[in-house]
């Protein structure tokens, strides 16, 4: 068999059984054999790649991060829904539609799906793009994006020449907690409910992020078609069906409105049960000629509806409040409850955010209180039962010290959250750790997330300057996994060279906050040593140009705290450099009054590494163009700020004319 034949016979065999796994939800093959298809087809593509299409199974996930999504005008709107929240709104709606069409109605009722909507456009049987809703008329191009929904086929098994439909993009119930535990595992914010997380990784820049989220979609209409025409919308559906579309899960079409509230009732009896979060049900009439009768107004049809199920609320007791330190240090409150039943669920605990949070809701330890689940998911705490007191009910107080660490907790004007000062803090030592060894800080090389968490796991570190004391411990380090002796030479010998640092990049990697690399250089070109910026004031520090009362009232924090004091002292004895080589070049201000914006890749320099240059002769670095720029230095692969420079006739230099100027 040719090549082009075999390649093709694969992403047949592919795409049918990506069908099977991920819309039937009936695998025929194990994930061995499929695995082992897949490989094949990557392999013949990689010998013939000009055989490669956009449609080919191995084209889902791919390229490089987007800089941005561009928009999308759709061609036909994408509505909204009216609400109903009871069945007299919905015996309302019924006889709106059949004062204009008669009483010989049939409905539609289908799932409504918490999720994202997006439309699909397929041209010829082959999906060409995609699109969120946005505000309905214009929405963002998230084709890339989509492409890694498995459930979403790349070619059609109906061939029209045009076919757009319209659908929802959720995250199941599964996926969302295991979303959660990395987001928490990661230091990251949670996401509220499985809606936030489809739209959060749905407009994700990577599609590899978006690739890992491993989103799903239901489709529940047809936006646009040529070459079929339908007189039903349930007989749209079973096209769709047929088309090899995942369908919205279970519609059924009701005679009447009675039948219409039975159905929508022994939904909301099966919700919880649901792998998936819906937020009501909606209601369309099926008809597409009575649909055309009735129309729609400038933002809802008037043809359909979605009727809201209430939340669940309970009523429980707040047995304790204790407090959770994050991987940034934020301290957040903790309601321990009383178990009680909702939602399908067991709830015994509840987040309570923040200071704000409880003092507005008045929430005191030994309350009675009312909870629900916010999006079904995630204990809520709607209010406290004043009225069911005992008066052995006590405020809480939120800690003066870090409940990890000791280190001072503090609460900065203008912001809810209490923070852990604290450099040592347990809590945070991983993300402070990959802080640390970042780029912009020490750049130590070799040393990623995985290799940090073993580490803190085996009791190697205990704080940053833990890390200039792991030759200690090179032994051990080489019975590690993937820790040969080649590598562990290779990061002691990164980790030492770090040492010889400026001091620049050792303040930004202590994570101060309000303080990143800008701040830090300045720092550096202020003060001659990490002690004398310790021993500074508040004064000295807001004398500094370009620094603001936040960033010196934060210095002064930091560098009063013990901990603080015992990392230096760890990193003196570990010989690693605390003076400032900055000073000296303030004696050489070239470009003082200077504004320059760096575009493109430079041959010799980083960019952080140039922009460092031009400030230590007193010259400024902006982001943007503007009327105030003085030089453009633009390099390899410049992009839009090069065109706005010219268009604004900037003076445009290269690398080599840079050169020449800080000689």
């Amino acid at each position: 068999m040719k090549i082009e034949e075999r390649i093709q016979k694969l992403r047949d065999i592919i795409n049918y059984h990506n069908h099977k796994y991920y819309v039937e939800d009936s695998p025929e093959i194990s994930d061995y054999e499929y695995d082992k298809l897949y490989r094949e087809l990557e392999e013949l593509e990689s010998q013939r790649p000009d055989l490669i299409t956009p449609d080919s199974p191995t084209q889902r996930v791919g390229g490089e991060p987007l800089s941005g999504f561009e928009k999308v005008q759709h061609n036909v709107h994408m509505q909204s829904l009216s609400d109903a929240f009871s069945n007299e709104e919905l015996y309302a709606f019924d006889r709106r539609v059949r004062e204009v069409v008669g009483n010989n109605v049939e409905y539609v009722v289908e799932k409504k799906i918490d999720g994202l909507s997006v439309a699909l456009r397929y041209e010829n049987g082959v999906f060409v793009r995609g699109a969120t809703r946005g505000d309905g008329f214009v929405g963002e191009d998230v084709t890339s994006n989509l492409k890694t929904i498995r459930s979403i086929p790349l070619v059609l098994k109906e061939k029209l020449p045009l076919l757009e439909v319209r659908g929802e993009v959720f995250i199941s119930k599964e996926n969302f907690e295991k979303i959660n535990e990395q987001q928490k595992k990661d230091g990251q914010m949670l996401f509220a409910n499985p809606r936030n997380a489809a739209a959060g990784s749905l407009r994700q820049l990577d599609p590899k992020i978006a690739s890992l989220r491993k989103l799903d979609i239901f489709i529940f209409n047809v936006q646009d078609v040529q070459g079929k025409t339908f007189k039903t919308h349930s007989e749209s559906l079973e096209f769709m069906k047929e088309a090899g579309l995942k369908i919205s899960p279970g519609y059924k079409v009701c005679k009447n409105i009675k039948e219409v509230i039975e159905e929508i009732d022994r939904i909301g009896k099966e919700r919880e049960k649901l792998p998936f979060e819906i937020d009501g049900a909606v209601v369309k009439v099926n008809s597409l000629e009575q649909r055309n009768l009735l129309g729609s107004t400038s933002k809802v049809p008037k043809w359909a509806i979605a009727y809201k199920y209430p939340a669940e609320i309970k009523e429980t007791v707040i047995k304790d409040i204790w407090v959770n330190v994050g991987r940034t240090g934020v301290l957040t409150p903790n309601a321990l409850l009383e178990p009680v039943q909702i939602a399908g669920t067991t709830v015994s605990r509840a987040t309570l955010h923040n200071m704000d949070y409880i003092e507005e809701r008045d929430i005191r330890i030994g309350d009675w209180v009312k909870i629900r689940k916010a999006g079904d998911i995630i204990p809520e705490i709607v209010e406290s039962i004043p009225e069911k007191r005992s008066g052995n009910e006590r405020p809480f107080i939120m800690p003066e010290k870090c409940p990890e660490c000791g280190a001072d907790v503090v609460r900065e004007e203008g912001e809810v959250a209490h923070r852990c000062t604290g450099i040592e803090c347990p809590a945070q030592l991983y993300r402070s750790i990959i802080h640390f060894a970042s780029r912009d800080a020490m750049n130590i090389e070799g040393l990623g997330p995985a290799i940090i968490e073993v580490l803190l796991k085996k009791g190697f570190i205990k704080g940053i300057a833990d890390l200039y004391y792991l030759k200690d411990y090179k032994d051990e380090l080489l019975k590690l996994d993937r820790m040969g002796e080649k590598s562990v030479e290779n990061l002691l010998n990164s980790i030492e060279r770090t040492k010889d640092n400026n001091i620049d990049r050792l303040i930004n990697g202590f994570g101060i906050r309000h303080i990143g690399l800008r701040a830090a250089q300045l720092l550096s070109e202020n003060f001659e040593s990490i002690d004398e910026i310790k021993n500074a004031s508040f004064e000295d520090f807001i004398k500094i140009p370009e620094f603001g009362e936040k960033m010196a009232e934060s210095l002064v924090i930091f560098f009063k705290q013990e901990q603080t004091e015992d990392t230096i002292n760890k990193l003196r004895s570990a010989g690693v450099n605390l003076k400032s080589r900055s000073r000296a070049k303030h004696s050489d201000n070239r470009f003082e009054g200077l504004t320059f914006v760096l575009t493109g890749t430079l041959e010799s320099y980083k960019r952080n590494e140039a922009a460092e240059i031009i400030r230590s002769f007193g010259g400024k670095v902006s982001g943007s163009v503007s009327k105030k720029t003085d030089y453009v230095l633009a390099g390899e692969e410049a992009g839009s700020k090069l065109t706005k420079a010219r268009e604004l006739g900037i003076k445009i230099i290269d690398e080599n004319e840079f050169k020449k100027m800080i000689l």
